[in-house]
């Protein structure tokens, strides 16, 4: 309604609160009252209380009601002049304040005016704010404001509709965790699960998700054990793919160690289930019929259904099948190394998150060490399941080859156990050993008949091989030119450097299996050890028969053998023409090639020793009994020999040491250990004996095919040579394979090897001796000699310059020797030591015959003992010219014996001491000669005292 005057606003006080303003009149009045201050205030003090109060009351009514009864007008006007004093008075007191107040009233008067001028300012401005902030309301505001809800509205409803979205892929979930675990995406798979689960977990709040999560739950499981099964196939095929996301897909649920243990739990579940289901296969396909009875049987008596002829078959897959699981398990731990490695060098190129590598360095060890702990464990369970297998079938009577077989498929077995975890294969070599000798002891007692057998049926004819011959070019021997171990094939395998440096499971780790059955070389190879008709060529056989003191029969090649033959080494110069004409008088072998003497007999025992030694290589703990019984095949041949051309206990009663002490010790331990003298057997004999009895073998008896009384023949010259010459060849062959035996050998045992070598095998040449000793004996007519000797006069007077008749008929029949020995050297070829050993048991046995015919004269003159000098060397220079052994055997026998004539009686007592060589007769008869002539009686008597005290010591 806008500001108002003063004066306006007095007229709206109400009647009671309203003072009327003075007049003029009224003023001058007041002027003309009495002025003084105290009397104007007493009069003021004089109003009643009542009219100060601030409560409103009604004036008029209250001064009428103070009216006396009775009304007096002089009363009344006093008592109106009173009032009117004391309004005057209060008027004056009024007029006067306003005076007093009059400059602070316009000047706050100012300052009210100038307020409502700025209120009224300030309203306009209000009123245009208002205006305006409408105007934004309806154009500006109300839209924005709903655009934003709308905005806000939208927004919730994308969540919302993502939400669903969300909700409907998880629903869906299932179909392609299917189909991802149909594929192998483990790792997928269960990173998709997870996720699911996390976003269920976010939309928890929606009621169709919470079944949803429990079904994820069930889905995870599920993942876990279709994880577990393609954690079992690991065992039999490693797949480095398959496996590394089974690995990645454990890694995501956290449970590699878990995984790992689960691994070890399926390998050894494998080589159970492997050869169990191997093993009735083959049950089941010998037996004809799909009885289900076999499927509820054990293992080990599984194993003792399986017949001989499916046995090697079932032992070659079994262990394939075993393979495949090492190999499987080989690679697993591949995969791992390779692995770790990686990780490593990420780990130490990003050393941020330190908890997280600890962990996998925690778990890789783990891994580690359980890989590592399980290679034992796995090796241990395929011993047993193939020692139950081995155990499960007596094998003494299979076939040698088909056990060599079995020997040698086990001999891998065990090397891949040693690549696989350095094991030994107690288990396996303890099972193999015990059906080794079983077999062998079986086998060896077979090969000893077959041996003597043999013998017995041998008639000592020269087996016809090529010079070159080796023991090497024997099937038997093959094994002896691998670089490496032998393979499943015997006799077949390719020495390859590459095979040699690498192990097994490098070598077929990417395919193919060591236990893989290879063909038989025995069919497409050949043996090419024989001659066609016992020399190397057509020219060779010519030339053999060409005449024999021509130079042109001598190939080069052939005078280095003889050289060989002789020394083993080259020729260190060249050899004259007369040394080899002369040679050629005593080595009947220079107009044959020097092939190896050797009968099929021998043939037969060294193939046997090449199969006992397969038998060895394959399987070193029995190569003590397999080299015991190798022995005996040597002891056997050795005494056989021996028995048939070498006894004759009138020449070993000649004490010429024909045998030496070893070679007699040596045939003693044969006849004692391997020779059952007692063929009938005594049904009383304890069982002991019978036990011992079983381990020999009868003497063996030589074929009546063999002829060795003909003098024409040499008394079987040509089959004492082959005999004796093919048991050298043996030994020979046998120190040749002596560093093989030696290094498989026990160390224990090897004293026993040393003994066998040293005192039985160095023995056979010295076996040579009493064998030709007898032809020495018998080719000569010594006793025809002696009489011819008897017949002559050596009491003569006087020095003969023409020798004696007898010395032209032993140069006779040393010539007539000769000749044979020719002849049979057309047959046989006659090595030079033999033919030195004849010719020296010849002359020897001449010389000593000659002694005896001096021995036996019983008179004798200076000029008798001169002819005897000029027989004796008439002798030896004819016989200079037959054989070229020097120096003679035996010279010094006789010249010593004729010289001792000369002697006086102290020289000669003193020589009877120093020669004991001598026989009593033939000292005794050498005194009574020289009775008379330069010994008395007396002397005599002491000579012969003298020869008595020798003698007594050989009595």
């Amino acid at each position: 309604k806008g500001l108002r005057s003063p004066q306006e606003s007095v007229n709206d006080l109400s009647p009671i609160e309203s003072f009327r303003i003075p007049t003029k009149e009224e003023l001058r009045e007041l002027h003309e009252e009495p002025t003084d201050p105290q009397a104007q205030q007493e009069i003021i003090n004089s109003i009643e209380e009542v009219y100060f109060s601030n409560d409103s009351f009604d004036i008029v009514k209250y001064e009428l009601e103070r009216l006396p009864p009775v009304l007096s007008l002089q009363e009344l006007e006093e008592y109106r002049d009173k009032l009117k004093q004391q309004q005057a008075a209060v008027s004056k007191k009024v007029a006067d304040l306003i005076l007093e107040k009059q400059p602070a009233y316009v000047e706050e008067l100012e300052r009210v005016t100038s307020l409502q001028t700025g209120l009224q300012l300030a309203a306009v401005i209000c009123t245009n704010g208002r205006r305006h902030l409408n105007i934004a309301k309806e154009g500006f505001t109300q839209t924005s404001l709903g655009l934003l809800a709308n905005q806000r509205k939208r927004q919730l409803l994308i969540g919302l509709l993502k939400s669903l979205r969300t909700i409907k892929t998880l629903q869906r979930t299932d179909v392609r965790l299917s189909e991802m675990l149909e594929e192998e995406d483990y790792p997928g798979a269960i990173q998709l699960c997870l996720e699911c689960q996390k976003a269920a977990s976010t939309f928890k709040h929606y009621s169709c998700i919470s079944e949803l999560n429990s079904k994820l739950q069930d889905t995870l499981e599920q993942i876990e054990e279709q994880l577990d099964v393609a954690l079992s196939k690991i065992c039999k095929n490693f797949d480095i793919n398959h496996y590394t996301k089974v690995q990645q897909a454990y890694r995501l649920l956290g449970k590699t160690q878990t995984a790992m243990d689960q691994l070890h739990m399926h390998f050894t579940q494998a080589i159970h289930n492997t050869v169990f289901q191997v093993v009735l296969g083959y049950v089941e396909l010998c037996a004809g019929n799909t009885d289900t009875k076999f499927q509820k049987l054990q293992y080990k008596d599984l194993c003792t259904h399986i017949t001989s002829d499916s046995y090697i078959p079932c032992l070659a897959d079994l262990c394939k099948a075993l393979w495949e699981v090492m190999l499987s398990y080989y690679r697993t731990m591949q995969w791992h190394e390779n692995h770790d490695q990686d990780e490593a060098a990420v780990a130490s190129s990003d050393g941020n998150n330190v908890m997280g590598t600890e962990e996998n360095s925690f778990d890789r060890n783990y891994v580690k060490k359980k890989l590592e702990h399980g290679l034992s464990r796995i090796w241990q369970d395929v011993q047993l399941k193939v020692k139950t297998y081995l155990l499960g079938t007596d094998l003494s009577n299979f076939k040698y080859d088909d056990f060599i077989f079995v020997l040698d498929v086990i001999s891998r077995l065990m090397q891949v156990g040693e690549e696989f975890c350095g094991s030994k294969s107690e288990v396996l070599q303890e099972s193999i050993r015990k059906q080794s000798v079983n077999y062998f002891k079986t086998y060896h007692r077979t090969r000893l008949e077959e041996l003597r057998m043999f013998l017995e049926n041998e008639t000592w004819e020269l087996c016809p091989v090529k010079s070159s011959f080796s023991i090497l070019q024997l099937h038997e021997f093959k094994f002896m030119e691998q670089s490496r171990s032998p393979s499943v094939s015997p006799s077949k395998q390719p020495a390859s450097a590459i095979s040699a440096t690498l192990t097994l499971f490098e070598q077929y780790c990417n395919g193919g299996n060591p236990f893989e059955i290879q063909a038989d070389s025995k069919d497409d190879e050949t043996e090419d050890v024989l001659a066609s008709n016992g020399y190397e060529s057509d020219e060779q056989e010519k030339s053999a028969y060409q005449e024999y003191d021509s130079d042109s029969d001598v190939p080069e090649e052939l005078k280095r053998d003889y050289v060989d033959e002789q020394t083993g080494d080259a020729p260190i110069k060249s050899v004259s023409r007369e040394t080899l004409r002369s040679r050629k008088r005593s080595d009947y072998n220079l107009n044959k090639v020097n092939a190896p003497i050797l009968t099929n007999t021998t043939l037969n025992v060294i193939r046997l020793v090449g199969k006992y030694m397969q038998m060895m290589n394959i399987l070193k703990p029995i190569a003590f009994d397999v080299i015991h019984f190798m022995s005996q095949l040597f002891d056997y041949y050795l005494y056989a020999v021996y028995t048939f051309f070498g006894r004759n206990d009138t020449f070993e009663l000649t004490g010429l040491g024909l045998s030496s002490s070893r070679l007699r010790t040596t045939l003693n331990r044969i006849q004692e250990s391997l020779i059952d003298l007692e063929v009938s057997a005594d049904p009383s004999g304890t069982l002991t004996a019978a036990e011992e009895r079983k381990e020999k073998v009868p003497s063996p008896h030589l074929s009546h095919l063999v002829v060795l009384t003909s003098g024409n023949s040499l008394y079987g010259l040509a089959e004492r040579v082959v005999a004796t010459e093919s048991l050298v060849f043996l030994a020979e062959q046998f120190e040749f394979l002596q560093p093989h035996l030696d290094a498989v050998m026990p160390a224990a045992k090897k004293p026993f090897l040393q003994q066998f070598y040293s005192q039985t095998v160095s023995t056979a040449s010295e076996l040579r001796k009493p064998v030709y000793w007898i032809v020495a004996a018998k080719a000569i007519d010594y006793e025809q000699m002696l009489l011819l000797m008897a017949n002559v006069k050596w009491d003569v007077k006087e020095i003969m310059s023409q020798h004696n008749v007898y010395v032209d008929a032993l140069l006779k029949e040393f010539e007539e020797f000769n000749r044979r020995l020719n002849e049979v050297s057309k047959r046989v070829r006659i090595p030079l030591p033999v033919s030195n050993i004849l010719w020296e048991h010849c002359i020897r046995l001449a010389n000593r015959t000659l002694v005896e015919g001096y021995a036996n004269v019983k008179k004798c003159s200076n000029e008798g003992r001169a002819l005897m000098q000029l027989d004796f060397q008439q002798f030896l220079m004819k016989l200079e010219k037959l054989t070229d052994i020097r120096p003679i055997p035996d010279k010094e026998f006789v010249e010593t014996y004729i010289k001792a004539y000369y002697l006086t009686e102290n020289d000669m007592e003193r020589w009877i001491k120093e020669h004991r060589e001598y026989s009593t007769k033939q000292l005794t008869n050498l005194v009574n000669v020289c009775l008379g002539s330069h010994i008395n009686k007396k002397a005599r008597q002491k000579l012969l005292a003298a020869i008595d005290d020798i003698d007594r010591p050989k009595r």
